[in-house]
């Protein structure tokens, strides 16, 4: 019985299994410093990771099994045989070679597989495209992949593969002993794996090493908002409101009713004062490279100089990996939510945030951002909260419902530009301009800035610094350069003697490590400067939720607040906290334990070393911080899915 008519389906299925697994091995190598796991358990991820390889592999090719075998007999072999299984193999094949290589860059950058990172990818093509020209050699890629696809050509007619297909006319009961069992196991698989069957171990390498980039890719694109009630363990609502509502209460502030599940405080404020303030959001900017921390590379001694006149914050933790966990935690001051950050999701408009607080006070809001705030949904949510924008507007065709004013940064008035945005300083020109535009007009001003340059592709203008463009070192150096150029600036203008500075890092350079969450990869450092008379060192565990409500208190703000957040200065020992987490995974660092939570129900509890963040798992938990743990994030889920993130702001309309 002839297999000949499927020859190129098993050849092209064989060479995907084969270099998927040549990439595992690859990561392997490559990350072998954080693998902690037995030889068992790498035997059982690369034995799961094979499954998922097939599956793939299999999709890839579930047309053309459809294809050869419904082909009457006599078109077998003709023109448009061929030119079907040419063009077919010929797409299939590029896909496929562009899959494997481009898991090589993710895997540098983020340490996983594919996963909602790279579902975003293919909404915000401009930026993507443009970063991949600038750092790598597009026309090289491009033309490697197109030599790779013409190479496995030539191997399958050496093989005769192709001659197979063409030659062997089969009746379609005879193809249908091959195809039946080929279609059957693609669905059968599709149904029976899901992708977190390979998150078996502690190991974040290994649990990572078990899958498949494009499978993962689609598994991130079906689950891109997980649903709090139906993936994460749960309590009773009125007992996670009763946690949570002991553990929000500072001693400055009385809860504004009785009811079970009212989170709102009124926050009693002294002397109070009434600042310009600028937030600048500081791109991947880990706290390692201080020379606080122990960096010896004097990347930046703009920041370290003015960490030292400023009040410090030297064990804040990033709430996420990414620019848009950085935004929502600054902004809304909740603890980050499974799936999609708030900032990137419908229906977010209105929400309480430190927009709401600063409009109460009679401020002018801008969000101020070097590239086009489509991008991850910046322009919607900022405007939504209503503050007005200034980005750089390149006219991309996605809608953005922005109620309030967007302006465009001219091109006149950049020096430089990248695929994500305007230089540095260039956007700290813009942040004065603005303030130079509310101070004429005698109204206090909010900035949120949000900076660029310290992001792949790593280029800035020249003759700024002493290192070369094009790695990291020299981004965070050029980053550090243009924030000291701009408080020099600053200092020049009216308006700066009544102005504060809040700086500090979005997220950290790099998540990758032993485990899913790894602590010291969301080491931020943060600052407030220009406060009068303050210089302070905070080295309380704060969460970067805290950073605006601890202004707050240092301005005797008094207001009512519906934040997660709380004042650093109001919280005592035995409260202090960080949240920290990933699209999937939820965490609570506490008393030198980590209380993780993730999307398979599950709970685990760690011990945290004092010395490098590592962590050990500990099978007799902590019960009450695990209901802790589980209130704070179900409440903050809740309240963003029922509408009660808005409930404040329509208070105080």
């Amino acid at each position: 019985m002839s297999t000949k008519r499927f020859s190129t389906v098993f050849s092209v299925l064989g060479i995907y299994m084969f270099l998927s697994f040549l990439i595992r091995i690859t990561f392997l190598i490559w990350s072998a410093k954080d693998v902690d796991a037995s030889l068992i358990s790498v035997l059982r991820s690369f034995a799961t990771g094979i499954a998922f390889d097939l599956t793939a592999g299999l999709c890839f090719l579930f047309l053309y099994v459809i294809y050869l075998f419904l082909l009457p007999k006599r078109w077998i072999g003709s023109v448009l045989d061929k030119v079907f299984t040419y063009t077919y193999l010929s797409l299939t094949l590029f896909i496929i070679y562009f899959s494997l290589m481009a898991e090589i860059p993710f895997w540098d950058e983020f340490g996983v597989r594919f996963n909602f990172i790279a579902v975003d990818y293919l909404i915000y093509t401009y930026e993507v495209v443009s970063n991949i020209n600038q750092s790598y050699p597009l026309p090289l890629v491009i033309a490697t992949l197109l030599a790779l696809v013409v190479a496995t050509f030539i191997l399958l007619h050496k093989t005769e593969a192709l001659r197979k297909t063409f030659s062997d006319k089969s009746s379609i009961r005879i193809r249908a002993i091959y195809a039946a069992p080929l279609l059957f196991t693609t669905l059968l698989l599709l149904g029976l794996l899901q992708n977190k069957q390979a998150d078996f171990s502690n190991n974040a390498v290994i649990n990572e090493l078990g899958k498949n980039g494009t499978f993962s890719f689609f598994a991130a694109f079906r689950s891109n908002e997980l649903d709090y009630n139906s993936f994460y363990p749960k309590l009773p609502e009125k007992e996670i409101y009763s946690i949570v509502r002991k553990h929000l209460l500072q001693e400055n502030q009385n809860y504004t009713s009785g009811q079970w599940d009212n989170i709102i405080r009124y926050t009693k404020g002294t002397n109070e004062k009434r600042p310009n303030v600028i937030l600048i959001a500081i791109e991947s900017f880990s706290a390692d490279f201080l020379s606080t921390f122990g960096n010896k590379e004097n990347i930046t001694p703009n920041y370290d100089s003015l960490a030292n006149k400023s009040i410090f914050f030297n064990n804040m933790y990033a709430t996420g990996t990414r620019t848009v966990r950085g935004m929502e935690a600054l902004t809304l001051c909740v603890p980050p939510t499974p799936g999609n950050s708030i900032v990137r999701r419908p229906d977010n408009k209105g929400l309480f945030s430190t927009a709401t607080v600063f409009k109460e006070k009679n401020y002018h809001s801008y969000f101020i951002y070097g590239g086009d705030g489509y991008f991850d949904n910046m322009n919607n949510f900022f405007g939504g909260q209503g503050f007005d924008i200034v980005d750089r507007d390149r006219g991309n065709p996605l809608s953005d419902d922005i109620p309030t004013h967007r302006f465009k940064i001219p091109d006149n008035e950049i020096s430089f530009e990248n695929a994500w945005g305007i230089c540095d300083e260039d956007l700290y020109n813009q942040a004065i301009k603005y303030a130079d535009k509310t101070f004429a007009q005698n109204a206090p001003f909010f900035q949120f800035v949000m900076t660029t340059s310290n992001h792949k592709p790593y280029t800035f203008p020249d003759g700024k610094i002493d290192l070369p463009k094009g790695n990291r070192n020299a981004a965070v150096k050029y980053t550090d350069y243009a924030l000291g150029a701009f408080i020099a600036k600053a200092k020049k203008k009216s308006w700066f003697a009544n102005t504060v500075f809040v700086i500090v890092a979005d997220h950290c350079a790099s998540s990758a490590g032993k485990w899913e969450i790894n602590i010291d990869k969301h080491h931020i450092p943060a600052i407030i400067y220009n406060l009068p008379e303050r210089s302070q060192i905070i080295d309380k565990l704060v969460s970067q939720i805290d950073l605006m409500p601890t202004l707050f208190g240092y301005l005797g703000w008094s207001y009512n607040t519906a934040f997660y957040g709380k004042d650093a200065n109001e919280t005592k020992a035995y409260e202090e906290r960080a949240f920290i987490g990933n699209y999937r995974t939820l965490g609570m660092l506490k008393r030198n334990l980590f209380t993780q939570i993730d999307d398979r129900k599950r709970v685990k509890q760690f011990s945290v070393s004092e010395k490098d963040n590592s962590l050990t798992e500990i099978k007799s938990q902590d019960k009450e911080l695990v209901s802790e743990t589980i209130s704070y994030y179900q409440t903050a889920s809740e309240r963003f899915k029922n509408g009660k993130m808005k409930e404040l702001n329509k208070n105080s309309q």
